[in-house]
C-alpha cells in the first residue's frame, strides 16, 4: 500500500532573483535558476525526503523537461508510473521572478496540458487512490476531476492545496469534502466570505469550514505565521525571523509536513509546528525542493526555534 497519492502537477520552476530593489518595466541585474517544480510534484519529493512512500498522478509532456521529471522521480523515489505522458505536448512551465527580500513578487504560469486529465483518465486510477492512507489534491487539475474524486472515490482522506487565489474558486462549493487544506490568507477569504482583519476572523474562517465539514484547517499567514484549528484546539503560531533565499517551495513542504503528521498520529499543534520548521528548511535554499530536507533536519529546526 502507498501512504499517499497526489494528483497534481509536475512543472519546470524557471526562477529569476533580483539583486536590488524591483525596477518593474526594466531590466533588473540578478541571478536565474532552473529547477523541478509543480506543487504536486514538490509535495511528492519532500514526503519521500521524510521517508513516506508515495504516488505521483500528474500529466507532463514528452520533452526534455518532462524526461526530466520522470528521470528524477525515479532517482529519488517518487513513483510516477500512474502519470499521464501526452506526445508532442510541452511540460507546464511555471515563471517567478523573486525580489531581493526573497519573496515571489510575479509568476505567470503554463500549465494547460493539465486539462488533458479528464474523469475516465482518473476513474482509472480508482484503486490505487481509494488504497492509499492520504489522498492529496492540487488545484492545477481540472475542476471536474476533484469532483469526481471527493463525490466518487470511497474511504478517501483528502487533503487540499489551494495552490492560488486563481484556482481556490474551484474547490470553494466541494470544501467539505476535504479532510485537511491549507489556503492562505486570501485564498480562505475567498472560500468562506469572510475577510480576515484579526484573529478573530481566523477564528470565524476556520469554524465556518469545520461547519462544512473539514477537520484540519491551516491558515498561512506569511510573515505572521500560521494558524491552525480542527475544531475543539486552535492557534497560532509565529514564524521566526530568518533569511528568506527563495519562496517559490515553503507551502509545499508545509502540506508535506501535514501529511505525515496525519500518518504518525501526530497532534494538530505539534504539526503544525512541523509544517512551520519545514517551510523554513524549503525557505534558506535556491531550489524550490531544498535537498537538504529531512524529518531530522526539521527536528533540529524545531528545537532552534523553541530557543529564538
Amino acid at each position: 500500500m502507498t501512504d499517499v497519492i497526489i494528483v497534481g502537477g509536475a512543472s519546470i520552476d524557471i526562477q529569476g532573483f533580483s539583486r536590488n530593489k524591483l525596477i518593474y518595466r526594466d531590466s533588473n541585474i540578478g541571478s536565474l535558476n532552473i529547477s523541478l517544480g509543480g506543487v504536486g510534484r514538490n509535495i511528492g519529493e519532500n514526503l519521500v525526503k521524510l521517508g513516506v512512500s508515495t504516488k505521483l498522478i500528474s500529466v507532463i509532456g514528452d520533452d526534455i523537461y518532462g524526461k526530466e521529471i520522470f528521470d528524477e522521480a525515479n532517482s529519488t523515489g517518487l513513483d510516477m508510473k500512474d502519470s499521464l505522458i501526452l506526445k508532442g505536448k510541452d511540460t507546464s512551465t511555471y515563471l517567478s521572478i523573486t525580489d531581493e527580500r526573497g519573496d515571489m513578487a510575479l509568476a505567470i504560469s503554463s500549465m494547460d496540458i493539465y486539462d488533458n486529465m479528464n474523469v475516465e483518465f482518473i476513474e482509472k486510477k480508482r484503486d490505487i487512490i481509494e488504497d492509499a492512507k492520504i489522498c492529496i489534491v492540487d488545484t492545477n487539475i481540472p475542476k471536474e476531476v476533484i469532483e469526481y474524486m471527493v463525490f466518487n472515490f470511497k474511504n478517501v482522506k483528502f487533503f487540499l492545496d489551494t495552490v492560488s487565489t486563481a484556482k481556490t474558486a474551484k474547490v470553494k462549493d466541494i470544501i467539505g469534502s476535504f479532510n485537511t487544506i491549507k489556503p492562505n490568507k486570501l485564498e480562505v477569504e475567498i472560500l468562506t466570505g469572510i475577510k480576515i482583519l484579526s484573529n478573530d476572523d481566523l477564528v470565524k474562517s476556520a469554524n465556518y469550514l469545520h461547519d462544512k465539514g473539514v477537520n484540519g484547517v491551516f491558515i498561512t499567514l506569511g510573515k505572521d505565521g500560521v494558524f491552525y484549528s480542527d475544531g475543539a484546539i486552535r492557534g497560532r503560531i509565529e514564524s521566526p525571523n530568518i533569511e528568506i533565499i527563495n519562496a517559490t517551495g515553503a507551502g509545499d513542504a508545509f502540506v508535506a509536513a501535514l501529511a505525515y503528521g496525519y500518518l504518525n498520529n501526530i497532534d494538530i499543534e505539534e504539526t503544525a509546528r512541523i509544517g512551520m520548521a519545514a517551510s523554513v528548511i524549503a525557505l534558506s535554499h535556491k531550489n524550490t525542493i531544498n535537498p537538504n530536507m529531512s524529518i531530522e533536519k526539521i527536528k533540529f529546526i524545531m528545537e532552534e526555534i523553541v530557543r529564538c
